[in-house]
């Protein structure tokens, strides 16, 4: 269930009524708007009666909700979620290019990377510190001394870090190093680790499960935000198909429709879906003209003697190209977006 708050309801109110749901043995997730407030109520196995409600002050009506995800969905909030770190967001105004390594290999590569992401203005640097592979004799990863190059990243260019947790005690050493945590396609349904990374008090970027409906998807989110954090962002990285052109099939079409039924922003990983650099760039620019809120990018400094992921990754002028035709595709796409409030799907 729904509480919907007037738009002229307190903060005194809004507690009022929290308490009034944790109080009944629930759970209450206020999300504020930019005209009101409403209130989440989870953990209830069948409906719950209004009548508690109904009558406390501020409250304008209570909202039975059908689908099966209540906190990622636009019958909480119509406004659309922006996560920032300090001046970096992601689902604003400023379309978010997330770049780096695929795995940090050493101090130098990340390094040399972080000086040209940063110089094309980017806010973000991704990079793996653990790597969950298909084969055990693969590169796993440098771990906790990967973090610590993401953080000297951090500190000598100003970029924000996104890198994966592959597990609860991967989680547990990211969430120290990291600004932004990712949630890999692997582990799209490690409920567990879904319940962990929503106690944590830093954003969480979620990739959609190389098998999953939209549905199961949103769901995925739904298990990060009942644990209290609402600091969600979705990525698109490609489905499994028939298809043998390129190492997954990005979906697209899953950007307006996820905007359709959710407020988190959305992003596009084109380097993990094709796992091909010459398809990248193509890739992006259709994930951009969409509507994606955000590309997430390999990039490395030499990705034939990269330890993993090289075929994927974009040379530095590569990169540089990708950059400007994203901006200036985002630009139009934002220009049409403020002509007609909104985009079309989201109406």
């Amino acid at each position: 269930m729904l509480i919907v708050m007037n738009p002229g309801a307190t903060e005194t109110d809004i507690w009022r009524v929290v308490e009034t749901i944790e109080s009944l043995g629930f759970k209450a997730h206020p999300m504020p708007g930019s005209n009101r407030t409403a209130i989440g109520l989870t953990g209830n196995q069948g409906a719950v009666d209004p009548a508690p409600f109904i009558e406390l002050p501020g409250v304008a009506e209570c909202v039975r909700v059908t689908k099966p995800y209540k906190l990622v969905g636009r019958d909480l909030k119509h406004d659309k979620s922006v996560i920032r770190v300090g001046e970096a967001e992601i689902g604003g105004d400023e379309f978010a290019m997330i770049a780096g390594v695929c795995a940090v290999e050493s101090r130098e590569q990340a390094m040399l990377t972080a000086e040209v992401v940063a110089e094309m203005g980017c806010k973000w640097f991704r990079g793996g510190a653990f790597k969950p592979r298909t084969s055990p004799y693969a590169f796993q990863g440098l771990a906790e001394e990967g973090l610590k190059i993401l953080s000297d990243v951090r500190d000598e260019f100003g970029l924000r870090i996104v890198t994966e947790a592959v597990d609860e005690p991967a989680l547990d050493l990211t969430e120290k190093y990291a600004d932004v945590i990712q949630i890999g396609t692997r582990n799209m349904q490690n409920f567990s680790l879904l319940r962990r990374a929503g106690q944590a008090r830093k954003p969480v970027l979620l990739k959609r499960g190389m098998s999953s409906t939209l549905e199961e998807f949103l769901l995925a989110a739904e298990y990060i935000m009942s644990e209290g954090n609402y600091q969600v962002i979705l990525c698109e990285r490609g489905v499994r198909t028939f298809g043998d052109h390129s190492r997954f099939t990005p979906d697209l079409s899953v950007i307006p429709a996820a905007q359709r039924l959710s407020h988190l922003p959305i992003i596009f990983d084109p380097s993990h879906s094709t796992g091909n650099r010459e398809t990248v760039i193509p890739m992006a620019r259709a994930a951009v003209a969409v509507g994606a809120d955000g590309l997430l990018v390999d990039v490395h400094p030499y990705p034939e003697r990269a330890l993993c992921d090289g075929p994927q990754a974009l040379l530095f002028d590569m990169f540089r190209d990708l950059v400007a035709q994203a901006r200036a595709i985002a630009e139009i796409v934002k220009q049409h977006s403020d002509a007609h409030g909104a985009y079309s799907t989201v109406k």
